[in-house]
């Protein structure tokens, strides 16, 4: 299933009730299609004197990308009420996951049958479910390196930008050469666009299949 905002409402007021005895505000429950996170919960800081940090504006938001299990979603709303607990509460915990999370986390599980988890881990199948099957233009850059290997980098197309990339690989001193092309193909929106300097090591033959018909940038 793909949760709507009126689920995600419906499901806190009760899980609120259930797990934290009514003591959580409502806040705002959005929906996102975002491929690196299932759940997440965001706030705002900001200093107040004689009286430290305070948190505030607290938002979750759940993707949508990947159709899940009912119960996967409700553990995933489930996990960032949590958060929303320990922060909104101004619970001191020792990391992000930490003592006092992983201890919610334990007790909810045990006591009320849930399978909630610190981190999420798809199974291919759903991970090639989120992929985006819309062709889309892409520039992508073939790196090849002195040791013989080869990869490929989607970059922003933004001439400045890539140019940025070309000339920080070249000082590196390990690159042979560099190929860029424009190409319209879904297969590359598996991977992500972006200027850092890095690049994806994948079977060569299948990328340069998908390249067929594409133009030198």
């Amino acid at each position: 299933m793909r949760a709507t905002v009126p689920y995600l409402q419906e499901k806190f007021d009760l899980f609120n009730d259930l797990y934290f005895g009514g003591k959580l505000e409502r806040l705002p429950l959005e929906t996102g299609n975002a491929a690196s996170y299932l759940g997440v919960c965001t706030f705002k800081s900001r200093r107040i004197p004689f009286r430290g940090v305070e948190y505030y504006g607290f938002k979750i938001r759940i993707s949508t990308r990947l159709d899940l299990p009912e119960q996967e979603v409700e553990d995933t709303l489930i996990h960032e009420m949590i958060h929303y607990y320990i922060w909104s509460s101004r619970i001191k915990d020792t990391s992000t996951h930490g003592k006092v999370f992983r201890q919610w986390m334990d007790h909810i599980n045990t006591t009320y049958g849930r399978h909630i988890t610190v981190t999420h881990h798809s199974t291919k199948e759903q991970r090639e479910a989120a992929i985006d099957t819309r062709p889309k233009w892409h520039v992508v850059a073939i790196v090849s390196f002195k040791d013989g290997r080869e990869g490929l980098k989607l970059l922003p197309w933004i001439r400045q930008r890539i140019a940025a990339y070309d000339r920080a690989l070249k000082r590196s001193g390990k690159i042979s050469g560099i190929g860029y092309y424009l190409v319209r193909d879904a297969w590359f929106n598996r991977f992500p666009t972006s200027s850092a300097f890095n690049v994806f090591f994948v079977p060569m033959d299948e990328v340069r299949a998908h390249l067929s018909g594409s133009r030198k940038y």
